[in-house]
């Protein structure tokens, strides 16, 4: 009897089948547990800083609150829709509640200690939809470098004027704008990653990147940064940051403030950079104490939103991972 062949007895169910229903029950179970760990560290995290933020929200409306948490998951989602946009131009096209269910649970694993949590999650979720490893983590690492061109382009255009002697040490970043912008041309990323598909002994990707895909990613990080922006904006307002220049200041510190914190996650220095960033652009429109609630009350929104994108995407991934989601998926592919 070869395999896949039905049983000596013309059963249904048969041997053969048993693995195979053996990995999708192990499967379902390991992304359950993944969902609930990552929640748990990520509930945990919103908890721990609560106590240092509470002040600064009691200053907070809840319209602003309400607001600045709209905004947030305004930005997750154009980062979902950058990263989407990436894979289909990598060839592998998704609907957006695939997609959305994808990226943020995925986007969860950062809450876990250990730094490729995410970019595991998204590869094994990925599969189900037919979606190679490779090119999962090809469009996964990408958006970083997106999201840094363009997050330093935006603080590049808001911060020098209005913030001056403040973020002046930070000049320095200007220089890495033409590089990073360089290093995303097609034939260079395309080259990178052939490079690095043939040292790991892996198949070359199927469709390179073109510079559309490029362009449409960057044009959502930039959306990304917009509703960021917005949600710095109502929290610096409350806080008593008023006229065009706090406006200004609040698009250009966040992206300032993501760009270095990333900076120092690949190459340690320090911890708690990205909070300095952030405070030192706010300085000129808001006093010590007020820029510091700006600065948690911001850093504890965002976990919040993560939480709320993660946890919807979530209750969508239900259906994925029960035995009748399993079987349509199994019929798909």
């Amino acid at each position: 009897m070869t395999l896949g062949e039905p049983g000596e007895l013309g059963e249904p169910g048969s041997r053969p089948a048993e693995p195979s229903g053996r990995r999708m029950s192990g499967r379902r179970v390991v992304r359950v547990l993944f969902l609930v760990v990552a929640l748990g560290f990520g509930a945990w995290a919103v908890a721990g800083r609560w106590a240092e933020v509470s002040d600064g929200f009691a200053r907070l409306s809840w319209p602003e609150l309400a607001g600045s948490l709209a905004a947030v998951l305004g930005a997750l989602v154009a980062g979902m829709m950058m990263w989407r946009a990436l894979l289909a131009d990598l060839g592998s096209p998704l609907a957006f509640p695939d997609a959305a269910k994808i990226f943020f649970v995925g986007q969860l694993g950062k809450y876990i200690p250990g730094s490729l949590w995410p970019v595991l999650a998204q590869m094994e979720m990925g599969r189900d939809h037919g979606i190679p490893r490779s090119r999962s983590a090809a469009a996964f690492f990408l958006t970083y470098p997106v999201y840094l061109a363009s997050g330093l382009l935006v603080a590049a255009v808001t911060l020098p004027v209005p913030a001056g002697e403040s973020v002046a040490r930070f000049a320095w970043l200007l220089l890495l704008i033409p590089v990073l912008v360089a290093a995303l041309h097609p034939a260079v990323v395309n080259g990178v990653i052939g490079f690095g598909l043939r040292r790991l002994r892996r198949p070359p990707l199927e469709r390179p990147l073109t510079r559309r895909g490029v362009l449409v990613s960057a044009g959502w990080a930039l959306a990304g940064w917009a509703a960021y922006g917005v949600h710095l904006v109502l929290i610096v307002r409350a806080l008593g940051g008023t006229g065009a220049t706090a406006v200004i200041l609040s698009f250009g510190a966040f992206a300032l403030a993501w760009c270095l914190g990333f900076l120092a996650v690949i190459a340690p220095a320090g911890v708690g950079v990205r909070e300095v960033a952030m405070f030192a652009a706010l300085a000129p429109v808001l006093d010590q104490g007020s820029a510091t609630a700006a600065v948690l009350c911001s850093r504890l929104i965002v976990s919040v939103g993560d939480l709320v994108c993660a946890a919807l995407a979530g209750l969508v991934s239900r259906r994925a991972v029960s035995p009748s989601g399993a079987t349509e998926n199994a019929k798909q592919h």
